[in-house]
């Protein structure tokens, strides 16, 4: 959380218009792949988006080393895509940060990322105890 959060806080200080308006066009992808049930799709998009922000911080120590703790989570990450109502509430908190990130919001950003992560964990661990 601290390093995704990070991440976030950086992206919103650093990023380009650019790099915003990718960020926003990776988000609409998301919106639309959530709403036509595309799970897998909405998935690769997540990566994107964390892929995005991380290259948008230009930090990249905290960079490589979120996308090693994320590679250990990916298969997680699609299987709880799956669960009833948790691709809305991931897309909601991922939409969160996206805002965040393109209002130049340091501080939103970061409260948004660890936010999102949070939800992450808290789905992680349920599953843990339902599976």
């Amino acid at each position: 959380m601290v390093l995704d959060g990070l991440l976030s806080r950086k992206a919103a200080e650093a990023a380009t218009d650019e790099d915003l308006e990718r960020l926003t066009a990776n988000r609409q992808l998301m919106v639309q792949a959530v709403g036509d049930h595309e799970l897998l799709k909405y998935s690769d998009l997540i990566q994107e988006h964390h892929a995005l922000v991380r290259e948008m911080a230009r930090h990249p120590v905290a960079a490589a080393l979120v996308e090693r703790l994320q590679a250990q989570i990916v298969r997680h990450q699609f299987q709880l895509s799956l669960r009833p109502g948790r691709a809305q509430q991931s897309l909601a908190e991922l939409q969160r940060v996206v805002d965040a990130i393109v209002a130049r919001d340091p501080d939103g950003a970061e409260e948004a990322a660890r936010a999102h992560l949070q939800g992450v964990i808290a789905a992680l661990l349920a599953e843990s105890t339902t599976g």
